[in-house]
């Protein structure tokens, strides 16, 4: 009898287990109102209006005197980019902006894509929209949302942009891309109330993709534009076809993420941990904590009062590109703090680098872009969506010197139908920016993966 008891538990709670996970939770939100004042009558004006970036002799001339009158600070000896941003190259950087960068001329560049502005929830949303000029008889473009993070922009994707829109070879698939700038980021207007966090804008982006016109898309993120589409995919899961994400930090730690830490370097093959991932996170207090806390001092900040420094950046433009470009070196990789120049041109050019950094200064931003740290932390870190699974197609690059490193069988705690997950050969946090082909050739084996699986169906 005792027998027959125990064996109908344990296929009744199977039975539960399987049902349970057979519910797709989805996240839930309603729409906001972000711009000053209370919502004007008449409804929300849908219009989609062509953008230009421009500039001025005037904003030129701000530029140029504000650099002439910075001052000075000399680093410590023999401490290269374990201080922060090195004053002695930091002077190299400062006269080639000065003398040498063509911001005219990078603003051709930047406009050599469609630029296009729409107000949503009140606030304008600005938006690159690159569609392809051919696409296969029989075929139809797939449409692509490509979110950004801090402190990066819609820019860092402009080397990928032409890789799946107009990709050279013909087996592969041909994208229609749209890179939008989160609200409080480069040319979007930012947010006039409190509140506006990771949901709020999946909630804006679904929005502006329905504006034109998709019913379904994929979506790729990093860094916030990884919590953004991961959001997207929670908020909608019939309209997001698939998400392709390289950064996903753990957001609620379970017993295999415990499990895998107190066992792995032991048992690697029983977690499925690849020699990666045991050097990645061994040992822990150094590889997790102590790293972690070397990098996240800006977090503690934004994330609680970012208006006080971030006025400081908004008024100096040499102070502002350190706190910017001190990230594209460290960020890229942890090994470059040892060098005097940071590593900063190993894996970009100067002129792409201030180009970010001249989306930050002209459009005024920094203030409203580090405020989206404090809004996703406010409210703490026990979030409906960090409880929910993602039940979307999954795709997940995993490069080799991304801030914090996760284990396949961490990806999958979170994501559930985890399609693709590709150790990457090079590249750190900003690898959209850093290697566009290796990023552009993952994203396109996992759409051609989905692809192929619901051409099955």
């Amino acid at each position: 009898m005792f027998t027959e008891l125990l064996v109908g538990l344990v296929i009744g709670g199977l039975i539960f287990i399987l049902v349970q996970r057979s519910r797709t939770q989805v996240l839930k939100t309603e729409d906001g109102w972000w711009g000053a004042g209370a919502p004007a009558d008449g409804g929300e004006d849908d219009t989609i209006r062509p953008f230009k970036v421009t500039t001025s002799d005037e904003e030129l001339e701000d530029l140029c005197g504000r650099i002439d009158h910075t001052r000075p600070v000399a680093s410590l000896e023999d401490s290269q980019f374990n201080y922060g941003f090195n004053s002695q190259y930091l002077q190299k950087v400062v006269s080639y902006w000065r003398n040498d960068f063509d911001w005219r001329k990078q603003i051709d560049k930047l406009n050599q894509y469609p630029h296009f502005k729409t107000n949503i929830e009140g606030i304008d949303v600005h938006y690159v929209h690159v569609k392809p000029k051919k696409v296969p008889e029989g075929t139809s473009a797939i449409p692509l949302i490509m979110v950004h993070g801090w402190p990066g922009s819609f820019y860092e994707f402009y080397g990928m942009i032409p890789l799946l829109t107009e990709p050279s070879d013909p087996d592969d698939l041909v994208f229609e891309v749209v890179c939008p700038s989160i609200p409080g980021y480069g040319f979007s207007e930012a947010p006039h109330k409190k509140g506006f966090d990771s949901v709020c804008a999946a909630h804006v982006f679904h929005k502006l993709m329905k504006r034109l016109g998709f019913q379904q898309f994929y979506a790729h993120g990093g860094d916030w534009g990884w919590l953004v589409t991961t959001n997207m995919a929670q908020l909608e899961p019939k309209i997001v076809k698939g998400l392709h994400v390289n950064f996903a930090p753990p957001s609620k730690p379970g017993l295999p993420m415990a499990l895998s830490l107190m066992l792995g370097r032991r048992f690697p093959k029983m977690f499925s941990f690849t020699d990666l991932d045991v050097q990645r996170l061994y040992p822990c207090m150094d590889k997790l904590i102590v790293e972690s806390i070397k990098e996240s001092g800006y977090m503690h900040i934004q994330a609680t009062k970012p208006d006080t420094v971030g006025r400081g950046l908004n008024d100096s433009p040499v102070g502002l590109a350190v706190y910017i470009l001190e990230k594209f070196s460290t960020w890229t990789s942890k090994d470059f703090r040892n060098l005097e120049d940071g590593g900063l041109t190993r894996k970009f050019s100067l002129d792409d680098l201030l180009t970010n950094v001249m989306i930050y200064w002209t459009s005024g931003c920094i203030v409203s872009s580090m405020r989206f740290y404090k809004e996703n932390f406010a409210k703490g870190l026990d979030q409906p969506h960090s409880k929910i699974p993602v039940y979307v197609p999954t795709g997940f690059a995993c490069f080799p010197n991304e801030l914090m490193h996760t284990p396949k069988l961490w990806v999958q705690q979170k994501y559930c139908k985890l399609m693709t997950y590709t150790s990457m050969t090079s590249g750190g946090h900003f690898a959209a920016m850093e290697e566009p082909r290796l990023m552009a050739e993952d994203l396109q084996k996992f759409t051609k993966t989905v692809e192929r699986k619901k051409n099955k169906q």
